[in-house]
């Protein structure tokens, strides 16, 4: 099983994009899923996460605000909702799934990844 990521692409600064992240196959079984990203030279970074039943969320500062991460069960689907874009938002997206109780907000604690997917931020 892999995690597939779509939705990115080019965006003007002050836009939005909904990225979403679903299983190539069967029930996407997780206690949280996450959303990370990697800006060029730089280290993959946290995003955003959500536990299981949808109760909890947890985002890096620097989204807070603007993005919000959601899940929809019946569509096997976790989502990235992102606004007021901005050029340093621009990144490879990856989406990443846990069945760790106890997890950090780090790459490392994530064990189930998919190929990521480039948002662009630029006038």
């Amino acid at each position: 099983v892999q995690l597939q990521a779509s939705g990115g692409g080019l965006v003007r600064p002050g836009g939005s994009l909904t990225l979403s992240c679903s299983p190539s196959e069967g029930p996407l079984d997780y206690v949280a899923a996450a959303w990370f990203r990697q800006r060029l030279g730089k280290e993959r970074e946290f995003v955003a996460a959500i536990n299981w039943r949808g109760s909890s969320r947890d985002y890096a500062n620097s989204v807070k605000g603007r993005f919000t991460i959601s899940r929809d069960i019946d569509k096997n689907t976790v989502y990235l909702h992102t606004n007021n874009l901005k050029p340093e938002d621009t990144a490879i997206y990856y989406c990443a799934t846990t069945l760790r109780q106890i997890y950090r907000d780090s790459p490392a604690d994530f064990n189930l990844w998919g190929q990521g997917t480039l948002v662009t931020v630029s006038s």
